[in-house]
């Protein structure tokens, strides 16, 4: 490229913009319309790694021999479409940004935000062409880093931007959890996929995103990529995201808890139908005194009484245990070891006829309370007969003896 200016630029005004320039934040790069540099500024010389305006290059061909400049999506520039490159071939260039590396770097050292100014004397053919620069590495490094957290972070999230709805980033615990894709969202709006469709107070949360303010905490059913839906709590939060307001979502899947809790309802109700119809006799106790919560058909049956008597009731109000004192120590083996197995005990018909069992006692959990199950079963029938059998055995072994004296006799 030639270095002769059909203009040149007047040395008392070259010396006022540099005057001027001196003092700016923001870099300038100033040059000729044939592609010469004339100047530049002490920022634009920090933002490049030099110290004076002939290392940036001669003209605009030799600065794009000394730096490699990307798009932030990671692809090359063409020479072509390098800032210098399009000022002179007079395109407009607001606020375009670009990531800048000496030649031989292997990365970026800078990140620009560049625009174009035109200067001229008379509206004419211009005089001088300026290149505005901002380093704003520190905002796309911390950009750069608040989206590496973002996607590495397991909980579901997603971020809705304010002006439009739009989805603009999610990340892969979101895709997990809803079956989706990344394509299947990124730009799409809250009316084309609206995650919010069957959450609580829909209407609120949604006047909410619209003017970027907190969305408390609230249940949905969040829809999935294969048309059923999963239980969800979400909240969302103001952030900011390239200098852009928008609203950060979260999730919290609530799904495998319901399941849970299905589950657990199921296996309640699969163990109160056991429990009704069960042969041994069976009562639920709760709390320190063990207060009576619950007992079966076959322990009225057995004992006498009806639920009105036993339930909130205690043993001793029943004085439904012949030996008190051996039914504390029993509570204190259910304290100290969480049951026991086939122990003998004596409890009381209502009429107070005693009744021969043998008791076994469980910890366990119900609607989320811990109680605890005895069975009682009845071997008083078979202690009567193991005592009859003994009768008849010692009046069997009398009559030996006196048949044994009878002989000898």
């Amino acid at each position: 490229m030639t270095k002769t200016s059909g203009k040149p630029l007047h040395a008392p005004t070259l010396h006022h913009l540099e005057q001027l320039m001196a003092g700016l934040l923001e870099g300038v790069i100033l040059m000729d319309p044939t592609g010469i540099i004339l100047s530049a500024n002490p920022a634009a010389l920090k933002m490049h790694g030099v110290r004076a305006v002939e290392d940036l290059g001669e003209t605009a061909d030799d600065y794009a021999t000394r730096f490699r400049l990307r798009y932030r999506d990671r692809r090359a520039l063409p020479r072509r479409e390098y800032p210098l490159m399009r000022l002179l071939a007079g395109e407009s260039f607001p606020d375009l940004i670009v990531e800048v590396a000496p030649v031989d770097a292997d990365e970026p050292r800078w990140v620009h935000q560049v625009r174009d100014i035109v200067m001229d004397e008379d509206g004419g053919e211009p005089d001088c062409l300026g290149l505005v620069i901002n380093d704003v590495s520190e905002r796309f490094d911390a950009e750069d880093r608040f989206e590496a957290m973002f996607h590495a972070n397991p909980a579901p999230a997603l971020i809705i931007r304010v002006a439009d709805q739009r989805y603009v980033l999610v990340n892969q615990g979101f895709l997990d959890l809803s079956g989706y894709g990344r394509e299947q969202i990124i730009g799409k709006t809250l009316f084309d996929l609206d995650f919010l469709a069957q959450v609580e107070r829909k209407a609120f949360v949604k006047d909410r995103v619209v003017n970027g303010q907190t969305v408390p905490q609230l249940e949905a059913e969040l829809p999935l990529a294969n048309g059923d839906t999963t239980l969800v709590i979400l909240a969302g939060q103001p952030i900011e995201v390239a200098n852009q307001d928008c609203v950060l979502f979260t999730f919290a899947d609530l799904e495998p808890r319901r399941r849970a809790e299905h589950a657990l309802k199921a296996s309640e109700r699969h163990f109160a139908s056991v429990f009704e119809m069960a042969p041994v006799a069976m009562v639920v106790t709760r709390g320190e005194d063990n207060r009576i919560v619950q007992v079966n058909a076959a322990f009225k049956a057995l004992t006498g009484y009806a639920d009105a008597a036993v339930i909130d009731r205690v043993a001793d109000d029943l004085q439904l245990w012949n030996d008190a004192a051996q039914r504390q120590g029993l509570e204190t083996e259910i304290r100290d070891r969480g049951g026991f197995r086939g122990l003998d005990v004596q409890l009381l018909h209502r009429n107070g006829e005693p009744l021969d069992c043998l008791v076994s006692a469980e910890r366990i959990s119900i609607d989320g309370d811990p109680c605890v199950l005895w069975l009682y079963q009845d071997i008083s029938a078979r202690r009567r007969g193991e005592l009859e059998l003994v009768e008849a055995i010692d009046a069997v072994m009398k009559d030996a003896n006196w048949l044994s004296r009878s002989i000898m006799d």
